[in-house]
């Protein structure tokens, strides 16, 4: 993605990005180019048509004290003639430009969200949210800023060379006092670039900053209000939003430095040339056409040189940009994938953990990781529902996310049914596993979407089928327009409860062979829960029910006993196994932990009654 060395300058840095869109939308520039020269050759044109009217038709009515029809009539036709192609190839350089430009950001930010969905979830968990939008967003969008100009930059190249030809073959000497201009031009313009280019990239780099700071902030504004934080999180928005207000200023500063001085250099010219000009009038080497027409050549050929300078300003920023890009999409997916295919016969699964080992990844190189799981081994009959129990930090959350394989075990093996998770194909665990995970997620869309998310497949009785199983049949019919009904952000119009059972429907609507509950009955009432956790472990009697191996991660005791078998959780191991009245009378550390719970749950109901 990045073929240029690391110790390459941003211009050519800058200009290898704009190949990769000339390239990679060859007809669409090569369309904005065409349409680029003709809007500069007709603003030569322009010029050139001045002059043979200032000479054929003004001049002579001015010595006759009379104009000629004729000449009137052919000198606006052609001043008009050349204002239509001009506005022609103006409307297909812009047009064309925008084109080229949104065509590049809308394949980026595809590649880019193709990326996120591909790179495992341990690679996210190390970068900031807000900085992945901004890779989305706003990086993508100065990466090709430059693109839109770039067209009008090379079009117009076409109008400097008429116009230093036309001006030579009109009158060489006051040509050259014209072209003496351009290099102070161009010295101007890299000035500007090497000057401006480092502090445009600081900007960009600032509002990923400002990006992750604000993300924070929405993210966690239930904890930012309950615990009176908004003074120090205004702050520390503050004070990254007064960096790219810093940032932005400098950059701007260089620009209304330069600015004048290049608007200032073409009028010069036009003076140096009006003065000249006239001593060429007065002593008959020069006539008055060609002094307008080479005065008016001269304001025209700053343009083409400005439009360089955008261009060139722009690189800084866009190398930024696309070089934060291309580390997403050069990003590596070291999740190993076999060949097997997983079982589609909607019978339940076996479960095996051998001597499963795992840590989290350390922010430090340094530091060694802490272990979460050490030797976990055991077995899971197919159809059984199991309880997972333990502390805060025996590593049940772990566990269900390497059961998804939203991780890998950095020691021993996962097997379902009999075959090692990493064996099977891309995409056959997630077909065959359903986690539901702590944080219910709930997407502004119908009832219908958020438990089919686009499966076509999936049809209005199977989606009653498992609201049905997840206890959510009743107040899904209660609501305005079934499932037809659109629901808040976040399911903002839902009780926490009632979020939960739609996500948990989400995942049975699949009919996985193997599911994951990971504490997301936690809102609902225990008589519900109770509900859902019989109609899993009956596994239907409804013939469409989905039928399923049961892993749920519980604390309420009500729910423990309800499953067939606990694994008790102790240090990343498990510690003792059996039902929950064997493990009641031979574990004293699960007695001790779902005593404590239970007590907890207890005060917890006496202080919402009393309140």
């Amino acid at each position: 993605m990045r073929p240029y060395p690391a110790t390459a300058s941003p211009t050519r840095r800058g200009l290898w990005v704009l190949g990769l869109a000339i390239r990679t939308e060859r007809k669409v520039f090569a369309g904005a180019l065409v349409g680029s020269a003709l809007y500069g050759g007709m603003t030569v044109g322009a010029a050139w048509a001045v002059g043979w009217a200032t000479n054929h038709v003004v001049l002579p009515a001015f010595a006759a004290h009379h104009a000629s029809a004729g000449l009137l009539v052919a000198g606006g036709l052609l001043i008009i003639g050349v204002a239509v192609a001009k506005v022609i190839g103006i409307f297909g350089r812009r047009l064309l430009a925008g084109v080229l430009q949104f065509r590049m950001q809308a394949r980026y930010r595809r590649l880019v969200t193709a990326a996120y969905l591909r790179l495992p979830l341990a690679w996210h968990q190390q970068r900031p949210t807000g900085r992945l939008l901004s890779n989305a967003n706003s990086d993508v969008e100065m990466a090709f800023m430059p693109i839109s100009p770039m067209p009008m930059s090379l079009g117009v190249g076409v109008m400097l060379i008429i116009g230093i030809v036309d001006m030579l073959l009109t009158n060489s000497v006051l040509a050259l006092v014209g072209i003496l201009l351009l290099p102070a031009i161009i010295v101007t313009n890299t000035v500007y670039v090497r000057y401006s280019g480092p502090r445009f990239a600081r900007a960009q780099e600032l509002r990923a900053h400002v990006a992750e700071v604000a993300h924070e902030s929405f993210d966690g504004a239930l904890v930012v209000k309950t615990l009176g934080r908004e003074a120090a999180e205004t702050e520390r928005f503050a004070e990254r939003a007064r960096a790219l207000r810093d940032a932005n200023i400098s950059a701007g500063r260089a620009r209304s430095l330069f600015n004048p001085i290049l608007e200032a250099l073409p009028n010069l010219g036009v003076l140096a040339v009006l003065l000249f000009g006239t001593q060429q009038v007065a002593a008959g080497h020069a006539q008055a056409g060609d002094v307008v027409n080479v005065a008016y050549l001269i304001t025209l050929l700053a343009f083409p040189i400005e439009s360089f300078g955008w261009v060139l300003g722009d690189l800084p920023r866009a190398v930024v940009g696309y070089e934060r890009v291309a580390a997403v999409l050069a990003a590596e997916d070291r999740t190993a994938y076999g060949e097997r295919k997983a079982r589609r016969d909607g019978a339940p699964a076996s479960l095996e953990f051998d001597r499963v080992d795992f840590a989290y990844p350390g922010a430090d190189p340094g530091i060694e990781p802490m272990p979460v799981l050490r030797s976990l081994t055991a077995s899971i009959e197919p159809g059984r529902t199991v309880a997972l129990v333990g502390a805060t930090g025996s590593g049940k959350s772990t566990i269900a996310a390497l059961l998804a394989r939203l991780s890998d075990p950095t020691g021993g093996a996962i097997r379902l049914d009999g075959t090692v998770l990493a064996d099977y194909a891309k995409g056959e665990v997630s077909d065959a596993v359903a986690l539901v995970p702590q944080q219910t997620f709930i997407f502004g869309d119908t009832v219908r979407a958020n438990v089919a998310l686009g499966a076509d497949e999936i049809g209005d009785e199977a989606v009653w089928v498992a609201l049905r199983t997840a206890q959510a049949e009743k107040f899904i019919k209660a609501l305005p327009r079934g499932l037809d009904t659109v629901i808040g952000e976040r399911g903002t119009t839902l009780s926490g409860g009632q979020r939960q059972r739609l996500a948990l429907a989400r995942a049975l609507v699949r009919r996985p062979s193997l599911l994951v509950l990971d504490d997301c009955t936690s809102a609902v009432d225990p008589s519900v829960e109770a509900a859902i956790l019989d109609g899993l472990r009956e596994q239907g009697e409804d013939p469409d029910a989905a039928r399923a191996t049961v892993v749920v991660i519980a604390y309420r005791k009500a729910t423990v006993a309800l499953a067939d078998e606990v694994l008790f959780l102790e240090n990343g191991a498990i510690a003792a196994r059996g039902t929950h009245e064997e493990l009641l009378d031979r574990s004293a550390g699960y007695r001790e932990l779902i005593t404590a719970y239970a007590k907890a749950a207890e005060e917890a109901e006496q202080q919402e009654d009393a309140a």
